[in-house]
């Protein structure tokens, strides 16, 4: 009978656990502004307006959308034009995964 009922509330908390990590979701935020450095696969900083530079890593896919919201192969993205940038906060790291030309 023990053995029944340790069994039983290993069950419960394995099965509260899994039901847990599913429930939980990953959220992101926006960001809009004017790129002023870029590496290739890798980082860019982009000036929002708020006073500080602003820098995202990117994430190891990215999707890039043009200005009309179409899915685009990864654009040549050069200093000083706007883009939005979808991000998700990962330690101290901005982890961008998707990118949509503005202009």
């Amino acid at each position: 009978m023990t053995k029944s009922l340790i069994g039983f509330a290993c069950a419960s908390a394995l099965w509260l656990a899994v039901a847990n990590g599913q429930v939980s979701t990953v959220t992101g935020s926006e960001s809009t502004g004017k790129i002023i450095d870029y590496t290739p696969d890798s980082a860019l900083v982009l000036d929002t307006g708020s006073g500080e530079p602003v820098q995202y890593k990117f994430a190891r896919k990215v999707t890039y959308l043009d200005k009309d919201g179409q899915t685009i192969q990864a654009p040549a993205l050069t200093k000083n034009l706007r883009v939005k940038v979808h991000y998700v906060k990962q330690g101290g790291d901005m982890l961008v995964d998707k990118v949509a030309l503005v202009e």
